[in-house]
């Protein structure tokens, strides 16, 4: 069957958007592959295509739940039964079920966390794959050093066991994650497609402050003055829940979001702005990835992000229907140091290495650590994972070493903040890519106008008011 039959028989479209035919063509031959896209380009095509191809199911790594949900959930609007999501919504019960039928699903969405559990993995020893697909694949190198370890464990599976091919997906990589993806994946001559990371719609404002304490003002008029949707991203959970409480005080639908709220209040937020029930999410840098939001038009940065690559990811949210966004960032002097604050919170220190054998040498659990808090959970997943890989002398190395490269990644994102040239032409170049040309409104340094590109709130409440009274009418219509 032609791979356009295909598409059309399982997903009712006539045509591939570009970049999705050549890298299904690679998949259905057999390749490694990994596939740049931008959000909004449908990469779950690429494996979900291929999917009604192969006679065996497709495994999907996932990193978050809410992604991984809103992916099931997609597929079961197109009338696909056999899928299944291995995650820490499934009861005991539901688990057993899953894993005892798994191999007669079609699509099997997983956690890294997940897949490394002893009795999945016995499960998936025992079936054939036709395609492990890593989506978001950024993350093994974000993450997975400095975060969430399992990412690297990923690498270290499919080493032992008779792996199908694989795909990786994502929106943006740098060389350098790049080849952290090759190597942990252990990617066999892989095919590589990657698109244009320069999105034409999303226009890129910035507003520079002398005193921080002046963009809490602005932020407020800002946005009860022009129409979202929108995410504002923050530098912490509080400040998050104070700006929402403000916003909501001064009559727009807002709500915070943050990791410390539990799965099911972020996903029934996520669902409230998705519906269209809330305007504006505040949030940490916990939002975003998996929602599945097309007309998101305005992402503001009140705080300078930790790295380029989470900078494009966050405003890559933006104008997914390709009509106007915005994405504006907020500076002032010493954002930088906050970015240095926050981003290296998490990161295991020296003392936390000798402490960590000092309690080995005594045969106690190097968990006490956690129990005494002496350093966060995050801190400690990284710390006992690297103890456990490396020498006590290299992991010191390393950990400086990481530290050192996220003050750098910030340096990077304080030059695009502060840059009077092109702030495009600096953040496509970021990832060893040439801007073509610029497009109307470009950014801030080659002249902007907010007002083209973002309707006041007043107008679109005034439409929003208008559908509503239609749609009255039309029920009482029925009703008659």
């Amino acid at each position: 069957m032609q791979l356009e039959q295909t598409l059309a028989k399982y997903f009712g479209y006539t045509s591939f958007r570009p970049g999705q035919k050549e890298v299904i063509e690679a998949v259905v031959e057999g390749k490694d592959v990994i596939a740049l896209l931008p959000t909004s380009m449908g990469k779950s095509l690429c494996y979900q295509l291929p999917g009604y191809l192969f006679s065996k199911p497709v495994l999907i790594v996932s990193p978050l739940l809410s992604l991984m949900q809103d992916q099931v959930e997609q597929l079961k609007r197109l009338g696909e039964k056999r899928v299944v999501a291995l995650n820490s919504f499934l009861s005991a019960e539901e688990k057993r079920y899953a894993l005892h039928y798994l191999e007669q699903y079609r699509f099997i969405f997983t956690s890294p966390e997940m897949l490394l559990q002893q009795q999945v993995q016995e499960k998936l020893s025992r079936m054939e794959l036709s395609l492990i697909v890593v989506d978001e694949a950024h993350c093994i190198s974000q993450w997975g050093f400095d975060f969430r370890p399992d990412y690297l464990r990923i690498g270290e599976w499919f080493m032992q066991s008779q792996r199908p091919p694989v795909l990786a997906l994502s929106a943006t990589a740098t060389d350098k994650v790049l080849t952290d993806i090759r190597s942990t994946l252990s990617l066999q001559a892989p095919f590589e497609f990657i698109y244009d990371v320069d999105r034409p719609n999303i226009h890129l404002g910035r507003v520079l402050f002398e005193d921080k304490a002046d963009k809490a003002s602005w932020i407020l008029h800002h946005i009860q003055k022009t129409a979202g949707p929108g995410i504002l991203y923050m530098s912490s959970r509080k400040r998050a829940e104070q700006y929402s409480e403000t916003f909501k005080q001064a009559g727009i639908r807002a709500a915070a979001y943050h990791a410390g709220f539990g799965a099911e209040d972020r996903q029934f937020i996520q669902q409230q702005f998705i519906d269209g029930e809330l305007d504006w999410i505040v949030a940490t840098n916990a939002f975003g990835m998996g929602i599945n939001k097309a007309d998101i038009r305005q992402v503001i940065h009140e705080s300078l992000p930790s790295t380029v690559a989470n900078y494009m990811q966050e405003i890559g949210r933006a104008g997914r229907d390709g009509k106007p966004a915005l994405a504006i960032l907020l500076y002032s002097d010493g954002d930088e140091e906050l970015a240095k604050f926050v981003t290296t919170g998490d990161l295991p220190a020296t003392i936390h290495v000798d402490r960590y054998q000092e309690l080995m040498m005594q045969n106690v659990l190097p968990s006490q650590m956690l129990k005494n808090g002496e350093l966060s959970e995050t801190a400690f997943r990284v710390l006992d994972y690297w103890m456990k890989e490396e020498p006590v002398e290299q992991v010191k190395i390393r950990l400086n070493n990481l530290a050192l490269e996220k003050y750098q990644s910030i340096y990077e994102m304080q030059k695009i903040a502060q840059t009077k040239d092109c702030m495009r032409r600096l953040l496509v170049g970021y990832f060893g890519q040439n801007l073509r040309e610029n497009p109307e409104n470009c950014c801030e340094n080659c002249g902007i106008l907010y007002d083209a590109i973002i309707k006041g709130r007043t107008e679109v409440n005034l439409k929003i008011e208008m559908v509503s009274w239609e749609n009255r009418l039309k029920q009482l219509l029925v009703g008659l």
